[in-house]
């Protein structure tokens, strides 16, 4: 996979990451140092007890791992590319190393830390972490919920008294015995963690908040050793630092020792990149300076890779970068990567000073922090995340993999089952026709590839000639080889007297213009940016660049259609008389084209009488031709929401008697709405309702109890009553609520509005 280059960090634009960020407004550099000097105290006392538990997990000496979070917290913190992210002792490498160590030996398992750091130096100098990212989440998790079942199994023995085996199935197996006759002393000292553990960060009270500022882990571990100091149970066993076992070369076969450095390398830098990134994500959300400078990859790559280096040479843990203590480092109000560092500096000195008051600790206590850990990383979260996204297989069948196998073997097993699912979504095709009201339904469900084009083929040939067929296309992908075989099929299928379109699964045409336009949803005008707005140049710059935009993407794809119509003349059949209102569309909320509607607009959606005055007769004009002329079967008046002719009349503003203004003379005829509105009274009690819900207001009643009112108004025009009693004509009413982009239908029976919903095939 392409790396992608990392940008240079230029002193214009971005302070260099090994610089502390400019400080807050009124936060001087000893504010800054405060910052750090507690946060890194914070992670010092979690970084401890961890440390300790991860090195009792995999039976390693306890003390290489506080030499891991000494050197990962220096080092690292020093190199790294990430500044607020702490490394330490690898949580994720727990059941890989206890095997290591249980295969090879102690001073081999050293010795493939250092050969994994050495790759890691050389992944980071060819700059692909960025490559790593592209690992599907499923797999991430999965091998993450695998380690963290596996150390949750073995420490669970631990906990009840025995030693784990490496293997996550014998110990599975050797659970029941050990449940039957746990040791009581550990089982009570794990307890008092585990306890701890939970209600620590829920302690209620001002009390609570104050004892909050110590880390859960520390006060865990503390009242589990005080608790413990009675019982008789194995405690740490702290080294001298001239007794730590050094590397040696490694002792076994070739192969095995490579599969284990390439283990290594692959988990450890896996989960410090997305721990890096992670880490980045919390400190972005702080909004302080310096704060939205993003992670290094690659030089935290090459951080990892020299502490890993260091810790192997100096008896350490393998080393890795964790969500745990990077989280609690910026939760604590880190500022810096000295935070970091000096977290490490105080692991050091603990354990130069403090190994005698190390040593009081029980072995369960730390059994049940890293067991707790362990529960922690199998997370249902992620769990409903790759569910919702169709990738819960490649998650069950990596978790399961690294329980039975190894973490390695689950890695690459969970590969191969995320490429089997890609390759299958990719080729399974499905596609049926049915037959529907004469109307042959053609679904396509399934990407759509040359793979699938022999069965494509097949099923449009099943499409009789001359019938109409519509093609649905259920998928997101289409190459051009399909493409070309349904646009030849369409293409001939209309040469022989059929009618054939594409469709979405939503039910939109799919339609490839001439040009590289792109069809796209309907967009507001407003939104088309052609000119400067506000201005009489920028209103005239819209309309000629929507005008210019019509010529170039619309024009070419509705030519033929209008050139049918004006060689044939109008012939719509139905007449729609609604508001002048900007946010009417009235094509766009009924699916109409040219010559579908002949549509008549006029401020309030009103009908005036005959005899009104002769201000009127242009919509007697408009009636009389659309229903003598034309001869439409239907006519409709529709009336919407937030009607502004509406409100005026309803607060009595520009129609008092007298008023001489076009808009007062014309909202005249509006009168006899409101007289109408006033006869009906309050709701309940009216003609005209909502079926769906309440009518909202007495605006909304208005313009419903209005729509009804022109409908009277309609039929006394002589040529509409006349066409009506013939049959011939049918009168309806509509209302489209703006905001809920929303038509509602009226029940002339019962004077009711019902919603028109997206099953509904009849039109009005």
């Amino acid at each position: 996979m392409h790396a992608t280059p990392e940008p240079q960090t230029q002193q214009s634009q971005t302070p260099p990451q090994d610089l502390p960020p400019p400080p807050r407004p009124g936060e001087g550099a000893a504010a800054v140092w405060r910052h750090d000097l507690s946060a890194s105290i914070t992670v010092f006392l979690i970084a401890v007890p961890l440390s300790l538990g991860i090195a009792l997990a995999t039976g390693a000496p306890l003390q290489s791992g506080l030499i891991a979070a000494a050197v990962g917290g220096i080092v690292v913190g020093l190199m790294g590319g990430a500044p607020l992210q702490v490394s330490g002792a690898a949580t994720s490498l727990v059941v890989v190393t206890a095997e290591l160590v249980h295969r090879y030996g102690w001073r081999t398992t050293c010795a493939i830390t250092v050969l994994a750091g050495l790759a890691q130096l050389a992944l980071g100098t060819l700059r692909v972490a960025r490559a790593a990212l592209a690992v599907s989440p499923a797999i991430v998790h999965g091998m993450l919920a695998g380690i963290g079942a596996a150390i949750a199994l073995a420490q669970l023995h631990v906990v009840l008294g025995a030693n784990p085996d490496s293997s996550a199935l014998t110990n599975l197996a050797a659970l029941p015995q050990q449940l039957s006759s746990p040791h009581p002393g550990a089982l009570l000292i794990a307890a008092v963690t585990v306890a701890v553990l939970v209600g620590w960060p829920r302690l209620p009270g001002r009390a609570g908040k104050a004892l909050r500022t110590v880390p859960a882990p520390l006060a865990a571990i503390a009242a589990a050793t005080a608790v413990g100091v009675p019982i008789v149970v194995p405690r740490v066993d702290l080294p001298a630092w001239h007794a730590v076992a050094l590397p040696g070369l490694p002792h076994g076969p070739v192969l095995g020792i490579a599969a284990a450095v390439l283990t290594v390398t692959l988990v450890a830098s896996m989960e410090s990149l997305l721990s890096a990134v992670a880490i980045d994500k919390l400190r972005s959300g702080r909004g302080e300076p310096g704060d939205a400078v993003p992670a290094r990859l690659n030089r935290e790559l090459l951080g990892q890779g020299t502490s890993n280096v260091l810790s192997g040479l100096l008896g350490g843990l393998p080393v890795a970068g964790g969500a745990i203590r990077g989280s609690a480092n910026v939760a604590a109000g880190a500022r810096t990567r000295r935070a970091t560092t000096l977290h490490g500096v105080w692991v050091l000195l603990c354990a130069g000073l403090l190994a005698g008051l190390l040593e009081h600790i029980p072995l369960a206590a730390l059994a049940a922090l890293v067991m707790v850990v362990g529960m922690k990383m199998v997370s249902f979260a992620h769990i409903k995340h790759v569910q919702r996204h169709r990738e819960f297989p490649v998650y069950a069948a990596t978790l399961g993999a690294v329980l039975l196998l190894g973490v390695l073997e689950g890695v690459t097993t969970g590969i191969a089952v995320a490429v089997f699912l890609s390759l299958r979504r990719l080729t399974h095709t499905r596609i049926t026709v049915t037959e529907e009201a004469g109307v042959h339904q053609v679904l396509v469900r399934g990407q759509l590839t040359f793979l699938a084009v022999p069965r494509l083929t097949r099923a449009l040939a099943e499409v009789p000639d001359e019938a109409s067929a519509v093609i649905t296309l259920d998928g997101s992908f289409m190459d051009h080889a399909a493409y070309e075989s349904l646009q030849h099929w369409c293409d001939g299928h209309r040469a022989r007297g059929g009618w054939a379109t594409l469709t979405g699964r939503s039910g939109t045409p799919i339609t490839v213009p001439s040009s590289a336009h792109a069809c796209r949803p309907w967009t507001p005008w407003r939104n088309h940016h052609c000119t400067k707005p506000g201005s009489a140049a920028g209103a005239a710059g819209q309309l000629v660049g929507g005008l210019s935009a019509f010529q170039r993407n619309t024009a070419p794809l509705v030519r033929d259609e209008l050139a049918r119509l004006a060689r044939e003349g109008q012939r719509p059949t139905q007449l729609f008389l609604t508001c002048a209102d900007s946010r009417l569309v009235t094509s766009m909320i009924t699916s109409s084209g040219p010559g579908d509607l002949f549509t008549v607009r006029n401020v309030g959606n009103l009908m005036p009488p005959p005899g009104a005055d002769a201000s009127c007769d242009s919509v007697g004009a408009a009636i009389e031709y659309a229903v003598e002329v034309l001869q439409v079967g239907s006519i409709t008046v529709c009336g919407h929401s937030g009607c502004g002719a509406m409100q005026a009349l309803l607060g009595g503003a520009g129609h008092e008697p007298g008023a001489q203004t076009p808009l007062a003379r014309w909202l005249r005829h509006g009168r006899p709405s409101v007289a109408r509105l006033e006869r009906i009274g309050g709701p309940g009690r009216g003609e005209v309702a909502l079926a769906d819900r309440p009518v909202a207001d007495d605006l909304e009643r208005l313009c419903l109890v209005n729509v009804v009112q022109q409908l009277d108004h309609l039929m006394a025009h002589a040529c509409v009553a006349r066409r009506v009693a013939e049959g011939s004509l049918q009168l309806h009413g509509m209302y489209f609520h703006v905001a809920e982009a929303q038509a509602y239908v009226l029940d002339a029976a019962s004077g009711t509005f019902a919603a028109v919903r997206p099953e509904v095939l009849d039109t009005v």
